[in-house]
């Protein structure tokens, strides 16, 4: 009888781990914040909503994450709100307006303008006809520099020589020498930005009072940040742009699936402060940080609940 028991036992425990569907959430490189976010997530979807098994995927971030939402090829996706809602208009890189939503929104990415502090180079005019790192590919952080570039009247096919790294090749890259500054959009405190700024002696270039007036007109996702003193080793506070980060989603996901992963991340969101401190932020309070891009109707209902 003890055999029989836990025979049935076995197989009740393996027919549940076959039904549940695997997923992943797109993510970003492992020297940003969306990775360590995005698998913090991960493991409480799969821990507290039935029948879900989710593993976090190291991407290009935004942009990729978008598409891949929309092609049924992840979960979820971790990506800056300017994209999301240029994917929700069809404007930017998207052709055609693309079905997303958010399920909520997560932290705020601040803008960084690297550069050495010995480079010469102490404004966003001074990058004009140097090499400058605009971004991973396909990144949120491409569309904004290059979008910030033009909005000071300088071409990034032309005015500079540009180059497309991720935040770690970045880093690198400015600290041998190999370009003369490069753009980090991530979270305060990005790790990329912390280390390399333990190492060389950087400068994060201001973003003017104009200038931001001017973009944040232009792009009313953004708004206008100031990073405290000493968030990085030797760096002064510095004025610079934001804009929110979100977990965006195809369209056509199940209200329950929707209200489901919503639920278990903000009823076990500590967990995922554990693991970052960007998730101090990630309140229902902040859920709709994102105008212009609707939330799923399976969010809403779990906000709504509250």
């Amino acid at each position: 009888m003890f055999y029989r028991t836990l025979t049935l036992a076995l197989l009740f425990v393996l027919s549940s781990a076959v039904s549940a569907e695997n997923y992943s959430i797109g993510t970003g490189g492992q020297s940003g914040v969306y990775y360590p976010f995005g698998g913090a997530l991960a493991k409480v979807w799969s821990e507290k909503v039935p029948d879900v098994n989710v593993k976090a995927e190291v991407t290009a971030a935004s942009v990729e994450n978008t598409i891949k939402v929309v092609r049924g090829d992840l979960i979820a996706g971790i990506a800056m709100g300017n994209v999301v809602l240029d994917a929700y208009n069809g404007e930017g890189k998207f052709k055609g307006k693309l079905p997303v939503k958010t399920l909520f929104a997560l932290y705020p990415n601040l803008v960084h303008t690297l550069t050495l502090q010995n480079s010469g180079i102490k404004s966003l005019a001074d990058l004009k006809g140097k090499r400058i790192s605009l971004g991973a590919p396909a990144s949120g952080t491409a569309v904004t520099s290059a979008a910030l570039l033009k909005s000071i009247g300088i071409d990034v096919k032309k005015d500079i020589d540009a180059v497309y790294l991720n935040y770690a090749e970045t880093t690198n890259a400015l600290a041998n020498g190999q370009i003369d500054a490069g753009f980090i959009v991530g979270g305060q405190g990005v790790g990329a930005v912390t280390q390399v700024a333990l190492t060389h002696n950087i400068t994060i270039l201001p973003i003017s009072e104009q200038e931001s007036t001017a973009f944040i007109n232009a792009f009313p996702a953004y708004s206008s940040y100031t990073i405290p003193a000493d968030t990085y080793n030797k760096v002064a506070a510095v004025s610079t742009l934001s804009v929110w980060n979100v977990l965006v989603v195809n369209a056509n996901m199940s209200d329950d699936m929707a209200y489901n992963l919503t639920k278990a991340a903000f009823e076990n969101i500590e967990q995922v402060r554990k693991v970052v401190k960007s998730a101090d932020v990630t309140t229902p309070e902040n859920a709709h940080r994102l105008q212009g891009v609707p939330l799923h109707a399976g969010a809403q209902k779990y906000l709504d609940s509250l």
